[in-house]
């Protein structure tokens, strides 16, 4: 599967952005995604991720309650709602993918097989 991120730009603190995680090749129905970042000089960290009926979300606590994940099967398309932006949300961020069977944890950069190429959101203060 090919995942092309898109929806980044330059925003300031309490504005909001909307990303996509546009799939091709295979539909998302076969896979787990998730939402990562990093921010210049660390590491990836895990962002979101929706169940893979979208029943249920997982969030990292820096962003819960700001961040809303979903996913659309049928437009086969991961969305990322970030709302009430904050300056250390500054990051280029990236969608994953990793297959149905996979047992690796949601957060776990590791666990996940396919990435997109990050699009950068900057937050000013």
């Amino acid at each position: 599967v090919q995942l092309q991120a898109s929806g980044g730009g330059l925003v300031q603190a309490g504005g909001l952005l909307r990303l996509s995680c546009a799939a091709s090749g295979h539909t998302i129905s076969s896979y787990n995604m998730g939402w990562f970042r990093q921010a210049p000089g660390k590491e990836r960290e895990f962002v979101a991720a929706p169940g893979w009926k979208g029943d249920i979300t997982y969030y990292a606590d820096s962003v819960k309650g700001r961040f809303t994940i979903s996913r659309d099967n049928s437009k086969n398309t991961v969305y990322l709602q970030m709302n009430s932006l904050k300056p250390e949300d500054t990051a280029v961020y990236y969608c994953a993918a990793r297959g149905i069977l996979n047992s690796g944890t949601y957060y776990h950069p590791n666990s996940y097989d396919y990435w997109g190429q990050g699009t950068l959101v900057t937050v000013s203060s």
